[in-house]
């Protein structure tokens, strides 16, 4: 299934049934009165949490999701039934905007959440509420109100604890299937990664035992000008706006003109410019591949010149695990603050 993180759809709650205008006819009773009785509620459209799925891919299609409207009230003091609610299933972490004005509405952030997005007209009156002692027989009776309609925009931001960053390429994919059991796709070759990976992270004897876990996401990696849309940036940008640490990962590249520590103040930049207070989220710095000769080389150098800036570098290599428990520790301890 493709992951969609971004659509919109017109939703229409259900309009209210109309009241009804009707008389008691009777054998023996001349004027029995009026009994027309109410319409029922419209259904209203929720939105729930379905932690079964994790893409809006079954909305991409769909232009409108309308519910019901209420029965018209009948005859005999015989109430209109309501109809009943319309519900659209999103995945844990949807964001919900009003298309027209860009208002957040609300946030699914809670398993088994739900939201009334619009709500049903209310039915009208039938004629049997008018009756006064100067009008025994009223002739009118309310229309059901009009159910609410919304032009929703719904944009999903993965929930994890640590987002992985760093620019394509660095082994942010093998790190992850290394460390848990998500297997995302792995090739030497840039944007590998085009969608979100999710993996579980157990430390010791895992929750359930005292132990620790957590979750962490692959993010698609980034590039210069990401914070402005460059390559999808601002698209993958998103997914790492709920984790509480970020795990950035560099390496050594064989481009000219790149290095380890020029690739994460550019990473930096953009984190800066796209959201200051994202910026300032904990951070834990990995060099990885260390299984090469030249990364190898390559970091006491490394490891000064980053304590120089008050940051701790870890080395780690996925394929050989070297690094990797002392890393999940360093990120469980920045998560226990």
């Amino acid at each position: 299934m493709r992951f969609i993180d971004e659509t919109t759809v017109r939703v229409e709650a259900g309009d209210g049934g109309n009241g009804c205008i009707a008389f008691r006819r009777e054998k023996f009773v001349p004027m029995g009165g009026p009994s027309g009785g109410d319409g029922g509620r419209g259904g209203d459209v929720v939105l729930r949490v379905d932690p079964g799925i994790n893409t809006l891919f079954e909305l991409i299609h769909v232009r409108l999701i309308r519910a019901e409207r209420g029965e018209h009230g009948m005859g005999s003091d015989c109430y209109g039934r309501g109809a009943p609610d319309k519900e659209i299933r999103l995945p844990l972490g949807t964001v919900v905007y009003d298309a027209d004005t860009g208002e957040q509405l609300c946030e699914l952030t809670e398993r088994d959440a739900t939201h009334v997005i619009a709500r049903g007209g209310r039915g009208g009156r039938g004629n049997i509420h008018f009756a006064t002692p100067t009008d025994r027989a009223p002739r009118r009776a309310e229309p059901g109100e009009p159910g609410q309609h919304r032009h929703l925009r719904f944009e999903l931001k993965v929930m994890a604890d640590v987002g992985l960053i760093g620019f394509p390429n660095v082994g942010k994919s093998t790190l992850i299937s290394s460390v848990s059991r998500a297997r995302p796709k792995v090739a030497d070759y840039p944007f590998t990664t085009l969608t979100p990976h999710l993996g579980v992270v157990t430390l010791g004897d895992g929750a359930r035992g005292g132990g620790q876990s957590f979750v962490i996401a692959d993010i698609p990696g980034l590039i210069p000008g990401a914070s402005s849309g460059a390559g999808l940036g601002t698209r993958f940008l998103k997914h790492v706006e709920r984790t509480r640490v970020l795990l950035h990962l560099i390496s050594e590249s064989p481009e000219p003109g790149r290095s380890p520590l020029e690739d994460y103040d550019v990473i930096r930049a953009e984190l800066q410019h796209f959201s200051p207070e994202l910026a300032e989220r904990a951070e834990v710095v990995a060099l990885t591949k260390a299984d090469l000769p030249e990364v190898r080389e390559a970091f006491p150098a490394l490891r000064e010149a980053f304590a120089a800036r008050g940051v701790e570098l870890h080395l780690v290599s996925a394929p050989t695990h070297e690094g990797l428990d002392e890393l999940m520790r360093a990120l469980a301890r920045r998560l226990g603050e």
